[in-house]
């Protein structure tokens, strides 16, 4: 892959901070590094005066309309990976900036001229394409088969006991198109006990910071009295353990990150529908989870299936190692 004995790469992740945004840029810049030599930066930016709210194209991107801590600054990285709007008006400057020596990535689609990237890396569902586009199914993330591992040994003193079969289930919430009122939570709360109840198992609940309040409140009360763990978002957060450790994965409709990281595992992954006009790109994703035999729509039961884990990071460090070696 990446050239023998080249000194390591300096790669930075560059997001807003926001959980799922971190991870996509993360997750691939850590893909990266498992393949060649490679130092991984964090950067959180932050934009003075609501400058991030403004189009890309307006943004003049200064180093004075950032914050502080943003940490955008020469020397300038190797590689830039980057993902989130927030982003956008750094990742259209920063081949610039360092002469022409950064090479620019951005996940997700950067909805508008391509040429100032070196590669993007958007969902399949996206419906982009170009000679610097590189689709995969999904989004990037961190999940490795290492990972879940560790993460399962973490945790196994506290859920292997449960009984079986484990069901994960990890509720989203608001977004552009998809609501969870509280009415529409308790009745895919009272599916949810039901299913895990017919099997005699467990649930292992654990909530998103978009899930409203109310629906949290109602599932909670409803889920409550079922053998397994509901996170109460205090101590470690057992996200990544419960996905270690399930029999079987439910994740409402709402995320491409969330469906993503359950596909990793390689266990049945059940689509909670959700309230809200719903969107066609959200269909035509979770269309291609269940081609591959990853995903099925949840109906009230717990199906067994299996498929090989969805590996689509690895499959995107590689092609951007690739083309950053041929550059």
């Amino acid at each position: 892959m990446g050239a023998p004995h080249r000194p390591p790469l300096n790669i930075w992740a560059v997001s807003d901070g926001r959980a799922g945004i971190e991870a996509q840029a993360e997750g691939l810049a850590q893909a990266v590094a498992r393949l060649t030599p490679a130092e991984v930066t964090i950067k959180r930016i932050g934009w003075r005066w609501g400058l991030g709210r403004l189009p890309a194209s307006l943004n003049p991107a200064r180093p004075g309309a950032l914050t502080a801590d943003s940490g955008i600054a020469p020397p300038w990285p190797d590689i830039w990976i980057a993902a989130g709007r927030a982003t956008l008006p750094l990742s259209r400057r920063i081949r610039q900036w360092s002469g022409g020596r950064t090479f620019v990535v951005q996940t997700q689609d950067p909805r508008g001229p391509l040429d100032a990237f070196d590669l993007v890396v958007p969902p399949e569902h996206d419906g982009l394409a170009g000679p610097n586009v590189f689709p995969i199914l999904g989004a990037p993330n961190r999940l490795t088969p290492e990972r879940l591992a560790a993460e399962g040994a973490l945790w196994a003193e506290r859920l292997v006991p449960l009984p079986s079969p484990r069901v994960a289930a990890i509720i989203g919430g608001r977004s552009k198109a998809f609501e969870l009122p509280e009415t529409h939570a308790r009745g895919m709360a009272a599916q949810i006990r039901q299913a895990v109840e017919a099997e005699r198992g467990a649930l292992l609940l654990s909530f998103t910071r978009r899930t409203p309040a109310p629906a949290r409140a109602a599932m909670r009360q409803l889920l409550s009295g079922l053998p397994g763990l509901i996170w109460d978002d205090r101590g470690d957060n057992p996200y990544f353990g419960f996905l270690a450790l399930a029999d079987a994965v439910l994740v409402t409709e709402d995320s491409t990150n969330l469906a993503t990281d359950a596909a990793a595992t390689g266990r049945p992954v059940h689509v909670l529908p959700m309230a809200g006009r719903g969107s066609p790109k959200f269909r035509r994703f979770h269309d291609a989870l269940a081609a591959r035999g990853i995903a099925r729509r949840f109906d009230g039961r717990l199906e067994r299936w299996s498929y090989p884990p969805l590996r689509e990071t690895d499959r995107a460090a590689a092609e951007l190692l690739r083309r950053y070696d041929a550059r």
